[in-house]
This record gives structure tokens, sequence and C-alpha cells, in this order.
């Protein structure tokens, strides 16, 4: 397993980029790259989807943050298979605005899941919904139940292995379990996976 992680302070647009870059040279037709974004999601006036990395202004999304098209031209071209995690949200509070806040991360994850870009996205809410966190957690709902379901508990068969229905199942009903229900995660994947 390689890793690359990006924390609050390595996680510019640039370290952002470079990173994508790393993940498509590192990974080959026997692999599977898995990429987790946290933090903010934005669109812009003509509705594209930005995440908020370090740095990010939603005065100057162009410039200082990552449009959802960076990662799925990468992700698409990757050898392997693709799996993206995005414990974004619909961030209304953070611009300000309605129309710029509202993030259609669902015409997001299904773009991905397309058969032309064959990317399997798991989503921490509808483009509707906030993702909710707790300071008990240490993290937002779906990153928790993300963590304990990739740490076993999602393996319902038992079988020592983890597949993508039983973490999308695990993770759903966790994060509904967390949130009392106002948060529903979302799983889209390519009709060939």
């Amino acid at each position: 397993v390689s890793v690359k992680v990006l924390t609050v302070r390595g996680a510019t647009k640039g370290d952002i980029l470079d990173g994508l870059d790393w993940v498509l040279k590192e990974t080959t037709d026997k692999d599977v790259a898995m990429v987790f974004l946290a933090g903010h999601g934005v669109n812009d006036a003509n509705g594209t989807y930005y995440f908020l990395p370090v740095g990010g202004r939603t005065e100057c999304l162009r410039r200082t943050s990552v449009p959802y098209y960076e990662f799925r031209d990468v992700l698409s071209a990757i050898a392997g298979k693709a799996v993206l995690f995005a414990d974004t949200c619909y961030s209304g509070r953070v611009v300000g605005g309605k129309r710029r806040g509202q993030v259609e991360i669902d015409r997001v994850a299904n773009d991905l899941a397309s058969a032309e870009n064959g990317v399997v996205v798991f989503t921490a809410s509808t483009g509707r919904q906030f993702s909710l966190e707790n300071a008990d957690w240490g993290n937002g709902a779906f990153t928790k139940a993300l963590v304990e379901g990739l740490d076993g508990r999602a393996d319902y068969t038992k079988d020592k292995a983890v597949t993508l229905n039983e973490l999308a199942l695990y993770v759903s009903e966790r994060v509904k379990a967390l949130t009392a229900g106002d948060q529903s995660p979302t799983t889209a994947k390519p009709d060939t996976v």
C-alpha cells in the first residue's frame, strides 16, 4: 500500500494537484486508487463544483480552489480502479449565499461514476445537506462511519473482506444513526463495477 497524506498545512491547491499527479503515476492496472477529501465544497455561479483547499477563497475560486473536473480527469485516467470518498457538503453558511453554496455533489458523483469515467464515488451527504461534525468524533459523521466500516465493521458476511456494497450499506446506515437522519450519504458506481 502506498499512501500520500495531505493534512491542513499541506493541502493547498498546488499540493492537491501534485497529489493527484502522484496517484496517477503510482497506480498500475492491478491497483485500486483511493482518494479521500474532507473539507468544504462550493459551486460557482455556473454550477461548477470546487473543493476549497487551504487558502481557497470563494471570491476567486478558479485561482485558489480545485474544480471537480481535476479529480474526474485524473481518476478516470488511472490504469486501475478508482474510488473517491468526498466528505464535503452543501456549504451555504461558508459562502453566505444560497445559490453559490448549494453544492450539487449528486451531479458530480453521477458524472464521475458514468461508464465513461468509471469512478466509484462515496459522498458524505446529498447536494442539499450539510455534512455534520462532532468534536467527540474528531471529524465528520461520514469519516467516522467510513473508518469504522473499513476497520471491519462493514464486514457483514464475516469473510474478513469489506466489499463496496457492504461499505456503502454500513456507511449509509451508520451516518443516518449518528445524525438522527439529518444526513444521507450517497454512493455512485459505474454499472460495470
